[in-house]
């Protein structure tokens, strides 16, 4: 993949014509109605986190030397499953069997905020949430760990995270010592372009002031993604940026509203526009873009010269879960290059797993060479992690993001 200003090559961009829903478009579901990830910072303007714990004040046990069990909560179509019977998943399947631990796995996270709800109470109160393992986005991670309310792994127990967990995932903002989360699935999120409505589109700074794509351009309603990249656009780190920094980024991302030449803010919908031609490019999620260029292949997917914003969704150990070993196998197992590969042949988002990439050839060799889901290291090294906010720094900056969008 090259990365200076032109989208994915034929080559690279061939892609697995996928009819499953993306993940995120599960996330992002509740965007059309303007609801989405708002109530984000609106749980947290409200002052309805909840209470915090810390080790001291919530202590578990850990009853997985003679409970050979585990329950785990994961999104909706983000496993592997049996072509021929849907409700089977080859990968936990094998883990049971290699493991004897019975696995009760449940598709219950439809979205970050609807979890967090589910499971706040609980949590606050230093009760057990009947999960071992949960997975949630990067932001919710963060809020979690902020709360005091996981813990904190055992990595003697994970030798293969600590082996093959990817280098641009590792010592992440908000879980700089690697404590607390370890990747699902990432993905990247840059600019998707209509080659069949448009010309290359290489940069923010063409989606926002290009003429002929005046009101055909759409941005995420999503602020860690859009603002990421409009941070990346003024040469600011969102990593670690200043408040000066990310008003200066908006004022920016305002111009583009006033002027029209952003048409609207959206959820995962953008990609059906993209698709119909409605609009002509966009910031889009990798993953719906596979999903896209499988069907089209003039649908493209750009590494901004100024660099990508990267997100995972991640394994998560809840206080009080009682099999935190069991869990922790688990997470080890998933980081078996050979299971990582078979996840990822169908899924289809970024492999956090150093060493699958060769195991999936075997699978799918046009899959191996995707660089959606492979990324190689360079374009691993252009990408950022949004900076872990305080209570006070997400009020503050979804406020001013949700008033500058229209929210």
């Amino acid at each position: 993949m090259r990365l200076t200003h032109s989208p994915l090559s034929p080559e690279a961009s061939a892609v697995l014509s996928a009819t499953r829903f993306s993940r995120r478009t599960l996330v992002r579901g509740a965007a059309a109605s303007g609801a989405l990830l708002t109530t984000g910072g609106l749980l947290t303007a409200c002052g309805t986190e909840g209470t915090k714990q810390s080790e001291d004040s919530c202590v578990s046990e850990d009853t997985s030397s003679t409970d050979k069990k585990l329950a785990f909560s994961n999104w909706p179509q983000y496993m592997d499953v049996d072509e021929k019977d849907e409700s089977k998943h080859p990968t936990l399947i094998a883990f049971q069997e290699s493991s004897g631990i019975q696995v009760t796995y449940t598709e219950d996270v439809n979205d970050n905020d609807e979890f967090f709800g589910k499971v706040q109470n609980q949590l606050s109160g230093c009760q057990p949430t009947d999960r071992d393992i949960f997975v949630l986005t990067d932001w919710m991670a963060a809020r979690m760990i902020r709360l005091g309310w996981l813990q904190k792994l055992n990595k003697a127990n994970i030798p293969n995270v600590q082996a093959n967990l990817l280098r641009s995932l590792r010592a992440r903002p908000f879980d700089k010592g690697d404590e607390y989360a370890v990747p699902w699935q990432s993905g990247l999120t840059g600019i998707a372009y209509n080659g069949d409505v448009t010309g290359e589109v290489r940069t923010i700074d063409e989606l926002l002031t290009k003429p002929e794509l005046k009101g055909k351009v759409t941005f995420l309603t999503e602020m860690r993604d859009t603002m990421g990249l409009m941070l990346l656009s003024n040469g600011h780190d969102p990593s670690n940026f200043t408040e000066a920094q990310f008003d200066d980024a908006l004022e920016k991302l305002k111009r583009g509203v006033s002027s029209g030449q952003i048409r609207k803010f959206t959820g995962n919908d953008y990609a059906t526009d993209l698709a119909k031609g409605d609009i002509a490019a966009c910031v889009a999620w990798s993953g719906d873009v596979i999903q896209l260029s499988g069907e089209n292949e003039k649908i493209k997917f750009v590494a901004p010269d100024s660099g990508l914003m990267l997100w995972s969704d991640n394994m998560l150990v809840p206080n009080k879960a009682a099999h935190k070993a069991n869990a922790e196998k688990l997470i080890d197992y998933y980081y078996d290059p050979s299971v990582a590969a078979e996840l990822a042949a169908y899924v289809n988002y970024i492999c956090p797993v150093q060493g699958a990439q060769e195991k999936i050839t075997d699978i799918d060799p046009d899959l191996a060479k995707n660089p959606l889901i492979f990324p190689d290291d360079a374009t691993l090294a252009k990408t950022k992690v949004f900076m872990a906010l305080d209570e006070a720094q997400e009020r503050s900056y979804s406020t001013k993001f949700q008033q500058a969008i229209g929210a």
